[in-house]
């Protein structure tokens, strides 16, 4: 009887193991396959957001090109293009002194000639043989800025 009790016992205890780890298999996988759905959420937002991003960015430069392109058109103009040229400096001035409000135009010109020193060689290598002015040309015309201290 005692062994029949003992044999009952650990059938039971077996018993309510499996059952318990039955359980939590279940658990565990239901829990993995609700993560894997966000994830999957997610990864999907994260694309779509990438490549609105992306969109937005490239409408964006495709916008400065075309001023660009617009203001390059204006100044060829004589009468008009200096006129223009004059417009959209105060223009960039202005905008420049929304971020630097304490600048003066001097302050602007010489970042503005910092910057415009940094891409001469990428403008000039954009312009036709015939109409290159040399490097050291353009340089000079720039205005010269004490290094601030």
């Amino acid at each position: 009887m005692r062994r029949v009790l003992g044999w009952l016992r650990n059938t039971v205890v077996l018993m309510w193991l499996c059952a318990a780890l039955l359980f939590s298999t279940v658990a565990l996988a239901v829990q993995a396959v609700t993560l894997t759905a966000q994830v999957a959420t997610v990864t999907a937002s994260a694309s779509a957001a990438a490549l609105s991003h992306r969109k937005d960015l490239a409408k964006a430069v495709a916008r400065t090109k075309a001023k660009a392109r617009l203001r390059r058109m204006l100044v060829a103009v004589p009468v008009v293009g200096a006129g223009a040229a004059v417009a959209f400096e105060a223009q960039d001035f202005r905008d420049w002194q929304v971020d630097n409000p304490d600048g003066t135009f001097a302050d602007y010109s010489c970042e503005v000639a910092s910057l415009s020193a940094e891409v001469v060689d990428e403008v000039l290598q954009d312009l036709p043989d015939g109409l290159r002015p040399s490097r050291d040309t353009v340089l000079n015309q720039l205005p010269e800025c004490a290094p601030e201290s």
